[in-house]
């Protein structure tokens, strides 16, 4: 399974074959690598071609990895794992760290189907952490440019060899309140957190029961919009179906951002004008965050799909015109902060049907979005009718926002409330 000669871009490297691609885009100490298989494939092989070549980029660049999501099936976890750890191993990268695996079967059936790594570049490693619930890693925190970062990965309610003894309404609320109490124990909140991944298993059947479970807690922590609220407090979120490997109703990852040393993030959520906001209709997110520091720009786009200003689920079973309807409404998010689609620099795409993912990278193709670095797993969607989501990751130089706004100064007052 060889891979095509590097071919530099200016942001990073692109490599690609018909068996896998290999995204790395770097902007500001930060980066994110996509690995995406794209044929049936023996799993260790793949995982350790992938966290070979993952290391030699995270070696080269002297980067460690903050968020780490591993997408496979779960018949295949133990060699994906096995593979990764000896393949960093090999290119002297720490292989400890927390990572999130999830089930995400190929389009073929079973195997390994990719990998979204978050990565960064630090000046001093003391400001790079490892977060540590009771004995286990769960995630990391660093701090960067005066800002601290904390991710939470693989986030599930304890006692785990009770799930089958307890709702999952109950085990919606015990992830979230633990999710919180480790938050708290790191000098933040959950009024901090500006992106949630949660992985459900067999989301169709209780995703109201999740959604009420969500809207409880978040109204307990204050971050539920109410009548007359001006600022959107609830983070970007994705919400799809997922087995984990223990067997729990739900799992979580969470990235929260928040100020120190005298700094302080801007933090934005977005509404999209061609859809109605999700927690008008009982889902507790916005559409998207946008996280500035004084180096960078992290758009974090919500999973989204084929829904209207009025919440109504469109193009009933048209695959073809939901992937077009759901790439339209995220580049219009994209196009409030001056982005387009081929600025995003990590994306999961979820297909219903094995059939749909190769309609999906035809429309891509179509789009002038054949290289999108993204890994494609088949996973069902919130509501029956939908046959496809989306999400998306976006970083930005500062450089390109000040070019884009053509005023310095304006920018600096508008998105980092420096002085002017």
């Amino acid at each position: 399974m060889m891979l095509l000669v590097k071919d530099r871009i200016s942001s990073g490297i692109k490599r690609r074959s018909r068996h896998m691609s290999f995204h790395v885009t770097e902007e500001g100490g930060e980066a994110f690598i996509v690995v995406s298989v794209k044929t049936p494939n023996d799993a260790r092989e793949a995982a350790s071609l992938s966290y070979t070549q993952i290391g030699e980029v995270l070696t080269e660049r002297r980067m460690v990895i903050c968020h780490e999501r591993i997408f496979g099936s779960l018949c295949v976890e133990d060699a994906v794992t096995e593979a990764r750890s000896k393949a960093l191993h090999e290119q002297h990268v720490p292989s400890n760290g927390s990572i999130t695996y999830i089930e995400g079967n190929p389009p073929w059936g079973k195997g390994f189907a990719g990998t979204i790594i978050h990565a960064v570049r630090l000046k001093d490693m003391n400001d790079f952490w490892t977060i540590i619930d009771g004995n286990r890693p769960c995630g990391r925190g660093w701090r960067q440019n005066g800002i601290m970062h904390l991710i939470l990965q693989s986030i599930q309610p304890p006692n785990e060899k009770r799930y089958q003894k307890i709702s999952r309404s109950l085990q919606a609320h015990y992830m979230i309140e633990r999710a919180e109490r480790i938050l708290r124990e790191n000098g933040a909140s959950y009024r901090d957190v500006v992106r949630t991944w949660f992985y459900l298993s067999n989301i169709l059947d209780w995703y109201a029961v999740f959604n009420k479970a969500r809207n409880e807690k978040y109204g307990e922590f204050g971050i539920m919009p109410g009548p007359g609220d001006r600022e959107l407090l609830l983070p970007a979120s994705t919400g799809i179906q997922a087995e984990t490997p223990s067997g729990a109703a739900c799992t979580m990852d969470l990235l929260a951002v928040l100020g120190g040393d005298g700094a302080e993030p801007s933090v934005r959520r977005l509404s999209n004008p061609s859809q109605l906001d999700a927690f008008r209709y009982g889902s507790a997110f916005a559409r998207c965050s946008v996280v500035r520091n004084e180096s960078i720009c992290l758009i974090e786009v919500s999973g989204t799909a084929a829904i209207d200003k009025h919440g109504v689920s469109l193009y009933r079973g048209d695959i073809r015109a939901q992937i077009d309807c759901t790439l339209d409404k995220m580049q219009e998010l994209l196009k409030q902060e001056a982005m387009e689609l081929e600025d995003i620099c990590s994306a999961t795409v979820f297909v219903k049907q094995p059939e749909y993912a190769e309609i999906f990278y035809e429309v891509a193709d179509a789009r002038g979005l054949k290289d999108l670095p993204c890994v494609c797993i088949l996973a069902d969607v919130c509501r029956a009718e939908l046959l496809f989501e989306m999400d998306a990751e976006v970083i930005v130089p500062k450089e390109v926002i000040l070019k884009e706004n053509g005023n310095e100064n304006l920018w600096i007052r508008q998105f980092l409330s420096f002085p002017a």
